[in-house]
């Protein structure tokens, strides 16, 4: 089946933490729907506890795509996501069932609605540079001059991050403008799929709670044996999942490099640094319906009015 802008698909979105995938569950049971998810951490095998994914019993109410598909050390993006979701998408409307897209990581869904235009260029010998400059002198020293030149970017960036890090000096060495500018200038094609989103939102005191009880639920369940065992695995901080919020965290702490105590207080305030990302990523989306994760009826309401 080939895929038009006349497909429709239910968005649920917000920041970590604000409970989507039990509200979704419920609706796709409401309407015989599917969740195809939109997280680029839930992707991965074996990142279970510090993904939030959808536990086995979640799974079993109701099927959910585009989890554990991939193994941290494979390479994964948004275009690639966009095209598998795509597949994904195809197969739930062949079998009239209703697409979900439930996740928090906007560039996922950004691609998968509108596409992704005009990859950076890259060019072989000035990463095979870079490369050996990580090498000899370590990511800090290519973060540190990421700050100089791009510190939009280096902001934005895990000083650890070397794969990112690598990928910025990239692009600014061939095109002399950040990678930033770059996706800004070219931005996303019309959409490709009929979309009705709905973000879920609460006060921030009670947000920043919520992120801070569930770094804590993470932590008292096995998150630091399942980052022990993913190093043990092989699965090094050179990767960029181990790079995701948590996992290096916990890795700095297996190595080191934090105390506890620091680990647990810089993880959960990133964690509520990335939910103000998100929720300032997501409130630039001009047709998005704001509901608390208490508002089910209101939501079923919209959903029926717009199938």
């Amino acid at each position: 089946m080939s895929l038009n802008d006349s497909t429709k698909v239910i968005v649920i979105c917000g920041p970590t933490g604000v409970g989507k995938t039990g509200f979704a569950i419920e609706l796709a049971l409401r309407f015989n729907g599917e969740i195809v998810g939109a997280d680029s951490m839930q992707i991965f095998r074996r990142m279970d506890i510090g993904t939030a994914k959808p536990t086995a019993e979640e799974q079993a109410r109701i099927p959910h795509h585009m989890v554990d598909i991939v193994d941290p050390d494979n390479a994964f993006d948004a275009v690639v996501y966009a095209h598998q979701a795509d597949r994904c998408i195809a197969d739930l409307v062949m079998r009239s069932k209703t697409p979900f897209i439930v996740g928090g990581t906007g560039l996922y869904i950004k691609a998968l609605m509108h596409g992704l235009t005009a990859k950076a260029p890259t060019d072989a010998s000035v990463r095979a540079q870079l490369q050996n400059e990580l090498k000899s002198s370590g990511p800090e020293a290519l973060h540190r001059r990421l700050q100089q030149f791009d510190p939009q970017s280096a902001k934005r960036i895990h000083p650890h991050d070397s794969y990112r890090i690598m990928r910025a000096l990239e692009v600014l060495e061939i095109t002399g403008r950040s990678i930033a500018a770059h996706h800004h200038e070219h931005g996303f094609s019309r959409s490709r799929y009929q979309a009705l989103y709905i973000g879920l939102t609460m006060p921030r005191e009670m947000l920043y709670e919520r992120i801070n009880t569930r770094v804590d639920t993470m932590l008292e369940t096995g998150f630091a044996d399942e980052v022990r065992t993913l190093l043990g695995c092989g699965y090094g901080l050179e990767l960029k999942p181990m790079q995701s919020l948590g996992y290096r965290h916990i890795a700095d702490w297996v190595h080191g490099r934090l105390t506890w105590e620091e680990a647990i207080r810089t993880m959960k305030r990133d964690h509520r640094r990335y939910a103000k990302r998100q929720m300032t990523w997501f409130g630039a989306i001009p047709s998005m319906n704001w509901l608390a994760p208490g508002q089910l009826r209101e939501a079923a309401a919209m959903i029926s009015a717009y199938l």
